[in-house]
């Protein structure tokens, strides 16, 4: 990276320089359409700077050396995209509960299974909250254009190595592929964060946080702190425990810690909101072209705005609640058959009716469709 300067720049590109600022040490990962990108950038770059890159077996394979890498105390990511994601869900609750920070990239496409690989959709919202078994604490950042893919990766790393949670960085096929222009800020004036250390190995519990929902300090494999990391319920110390009272307080730890900082991981996208009726409630390639689609409405006299969620878990409840309080309907589109559209719903408990805007056959909203579904809210005929 250079001095500030405008750049033609595709998605992957950005969320991988995006990486390479907040300190990425590490790449583990399986090429997948179409996410590979990363994974070709990271395979040139990453050596110059210091770093390693590995290409894995499979995704399995690419989620577990991250997690062994961040141990040794390196940031540490890997992409990847539905199939290789569904792959990862068994490791990503061990990274959970073992609370090791990694960053995860998942550049969606049309599924289930092999679906269309080269086709967009927005179907993983639920998987990446829900994927792995059992309760487990996440976030989970949705990039909306090209700048964020860099601004977005960069934080993904922050929140990862802050919370000792595992991050997820959930793009699609059109974001992830489009090219924009761009200015990226100056690395200079950019600090990286980095998980907080003990000073000195006495008495040191990998496990142990100085409040309910507190933050464990993190020392690295193989520098003289003893460690004992489990995927099973652990104590402090991290030995294994069915102890109730201990696995009860484990759990809920690892959630409060994310419920505590849900405020500074809230980010989001608005336009219009001020007296709006019609509410458009999106994230990621959907809400380019929902922007534009309020933007017609406004100019034909109809009182729409948008809200782009920028952070989508934890998901942020009372924005969604202040951002509907005055509206009389709210359209959710979303490449999907309703996964954001459930979220508002259960947020808004009946304040407004929400209108389920799902497009699942591989293309992109068409701004008119969504202005056609605004207006159709609105009690207004779409304008030929």
């Amino acid at each position: 990276m250079t001095k500030p300067q405008a750049k033609l720049m595709q998605g992957n590109e950005a969320c991988t320089l995006g990486a390479f600022a907040a300190g990425l040490e590490f790449y583990a990962g399986y090429p997948i359409t179409p996410s590979t990108e990363i994974a070709e950038l990271c395979s040139e770059e990453l050596p110059k700077l210091g770093g390693k890159f590995i290409q894995m077996e499979d995704e399995i394979g690419s989620i577990a050396a991250c997690i062994g890498a961040s141990l040794a105390g390196k940031k540490a990511m890997t992409a990847t995209s539905g199939p290789g994601f569904s792959l990862m869900q068994e490791c990503l609750g061990y990274a959970s509960l073992t609370e090791v920070p990694i960053v995860i990239v998942d550049v969606q496409r049309m599924g289930p299974s092999t679906g269309m690989p080269t086709s967009p959709a927005q179907a993983d919202l639920m998987q990446a909250r829900w994927g792995t078994h059992g309760d487990h604490p996440i976030v989970v950042l949705a990039p909306g254009n090209v700048r964020e893919c860099f601004e977005l990766t960069f934080r993904a790393f922050d929140i990862a190595e802050s919370l000792r949670v595992p991050v997820i960085v959930l793009m699609d096929e059109i974001v992830g592929h489009m090219r924009e222009k761009v200015i990226l800020p100056d690395p200079a004036t950019l600090k990286p964060g980095r998980r907080a250390a003990p000073e000195s190995p006495a008495g040191y519990k990998p496990y142990a946080a100085d409040s309910d929902g507190g933050v464990p300090l993190m020392a690295d494999f193989g520098t003289g702190y003893r460690w004992h990391v489990t995927g099973l319920f652990h104590d402090e110390s991290g030995r294994p425990t069915q102890k109730a009272e201990t696995c009860d307080r484990l759990l809920r730890r690892l959630s409060r810690k994310v419920e505590k900082a849900a405020p500074s991981i809230e980010s989001h996208f608005e336009e219009s909101l001020e007296e709006a009726e019609i509410v458009v409630v999106s994230f990621g390639c959907s809400a380019m072209s929902a922007l534009s689609a309020v933007r017609r409405a406004r100019r034909e006299g109809l009182k729409a705005g948008l809200l782009r969620l920028k952070s989508v878990w934890p998901f942020p409840d009372d924005l969604v609640i202040r951002a509907c309080a005055g509206a009389s309907g709210v359209v959710v589109p979303e490449m999907n058959l309703g996964q954001l559209a459930l979220e508002v719903e259960r947020s808004l408990g009946g304040r407004a009716p929400v209108r389920r805007l799902g497009k699942v056959n591989g293309e992109l909203f068409r701004p008119e469709e969504i202005f056609e579904a605004i207006a159709s809210v609105a009690g207004r005929e779409a304008a030929e």
